[in-house]
C-alpha cells in the first residue's frame, strides 16, 4: 500500500514534503500491533477505490466468514455512498441537485437532506470558512486539474460571486434544495468522512469490535482497539519540514482523525508557496500553517474541521473547538511551531 503522499502535475511537492504529513498515520496498518497477536486471531484487510478515494479496512476477530462478510457489507455502503455523494457521477443525487436547483426546489432523500444541513452547520460555526461551494476558486487557481497557476484578481472577484452557502436554501418542511444563485456544491469537505463514519457504523451492527478504516490520505478511525495495545491504534504525526521525525503520537479508541496540510497539493511561484486550502471569504489559499489534524468522535466531524482550523488559525480553534475535539496543529514561522489543543 502506497503510504507516499500523490505528486500532482506541476504541483510537485518535494520529495520530503511528499513524504510529510498525509498521512501520518503510517499508516496505522503498519502501527499494527508490534507483538503477535493471539494465535486464534484472524487479521484481514482489503482496499477498495469510490468517491474518488482509496478506502482501507484492516480488521481483527476470531471468524474469518464473519470478518469477511461485515467488510464487504461496509465496502457495499461506500459503493451506495458513491453513487448518492459523487460530484463525479452525473446520476447520483448530489449531482442532480446540481443540476436542477438553480432552476428551483428539488426535492431531496431525507439522508441527503441531513448531510447538507450538517454543512450548513459547520459553515455558519466556522464563520464561512468551511463552504462546499468553493470549486470555482479551486478550478482558477489550478488545483483541478493539477496545474497551479496565478489567478488574475478579476478572475478572483468573479468566482466569488459564484460561492457562498448561504445560496444553498433549505426548505425542512418540503425537504428542498434550491440555489438562489447558480452555485455549485462539492462533497469533498465531509463525503470521505461520513463514508467511514457509515462503514465503521456496518462493521460494529456485524459485530466487529478491532479494527482501522482509513479514506485516502486523510481520515481515519479507530475502532475498539489491536490485539496486545488497550490503548488504541497507534498514529504518529510527522514533522511537515522532516518527515523523517515524528512530533507528535496519538492512540485512536473508537475515535477518529483527519489532517489536512500543505503538502497535499501546493505549488510555488515567485518564492512563495500556495496551497489548495482555500479560504473562500477572501479567494485566496490560507497561509500561516503547515498542517491541521483534528480528533474527534466522528469522522465527518475531524474532517469537515480539519480546513477551517487551517484557514482561521490556532488561537480561533482553542476559542471554538468542542470539548471532546483535540486539535493538533504546527504553524508556518522561521522555526516550526507545532501545539495540541486537548
Amino acid at each position: 500500500m502506497d503510504l507516499i503522499s500523490p505528486q500532482p502535475a506541476r504541483l510537485a511537492p518535494t520529495p520530503a514534503a511528499s513524504r510529510s504529513c498525509l498521512l501520518v498515520f503510517a499508516l496505522a496498518f503498519a502501527a499494527l500491533p508490534a507483538s503477535p497477536a493471539p494465535s486464534d486471531l484472524v487479521r484481514l484487510e482489503r482496499s477498495l477505490d469510490a468517491m474518488g478515494t482509496t478506502y482501507t479496512i484492516a480488521v481483527y476477530g476470531e471468524d474469518r466468514f464473519k470478518l469477511d462478510s461485515a467488510m464487504e457489507d461496509a465496502f457495499d455502503e461506500a459503493h451506495r455512498l458513491d453513487r448518492l455523494l459523487s460530484n463525479y457521477r452525473p446520476d447520483s443525487e448530489w449531482s442532480k441537485v446540481n443540476r436542477e436547483a438553480p432552476k428551483g426546489p428539488v426535492q431531496v432523500s431525507g439522508e441527503l437532506f441531513q448531510l447538507l444541513q450538517k454543512c450548513a452547520g459547520y459553515s455558519r460555526a466556522s464563520e464561512g470558512a468551511f463552504d462546499i461551494t468553493v470549486g470555482p476558486l479551486m478550478k482558477i487557481w489550478g488545483f483541478y486539474k493539477g496545474s497551479g497557476r496565478i489567478p488574475h484578481r478579476a478572475e478572483i472577484r468573479t468566482a466569488l460571486q459564484r460561492i457562498g452557502w448561504r445560496h444553498i436554501l433549505l426548505d425542512a418542511k418540503a425537504r428542498t434544495v434550491r440555489f438562489d444563485e447558480p452555485v455549485e456544491m462539492d462533497p469533498g469537505g465531509i463525503g470521505k468522512g461520513y463514508a467511514v463514519d457509515r462503514m465503521v457504523d456496518i462493521l460494529r451492527a456485524r459485530g466487529v469490535t478491532s479494527g482501522i478504516i482509513s479514506a485516502g490520505r486523510s481520515s481515519i478511525y479507530g475502532l475498539g482497539a489491536p490485539p496486545n495495545e488497550p490503548r488504541g491504534w497507534r498514529i504518529t504525526l510527522p514533522n511537515p519540514r522532516e518527515p523523517n521525525r515524528n512530533v507528535a503520537e496519538f492512540f485512536l479508541k473508537d475515535g477518529s482523525m483527519s489532517t489536512s496540510g500543505t503538502s497535499e497539493k501546493f505549488f510555488v511561484a515567485g518564492g512563495v508557496t500556495y496551497s489548495h486550502i482555500m479560504d473562500p471569504r477572501t479567494g485566496y489559499p490560507a497561509r500561516g500553517m503547515l498542517t491541521v489534524s483534528v480528533l474527534a468522535p466522528k469522522t465527518i466531524d475531524s474532517e469537515a474541521w480539519t480546513k477551517p482550523y487551517f484557514i482561521l488559525g490556532r488561537q480561533w480553534a482553542a476559542r471554538h473547538k468542542p470539548n471532546d475535539f483535540r486539535v493538533f496543529l504546527c504553524e508556518d514561522r522561521t522555526e516550526l511551531a507545532c501545539v495540541s489543543l486537548p
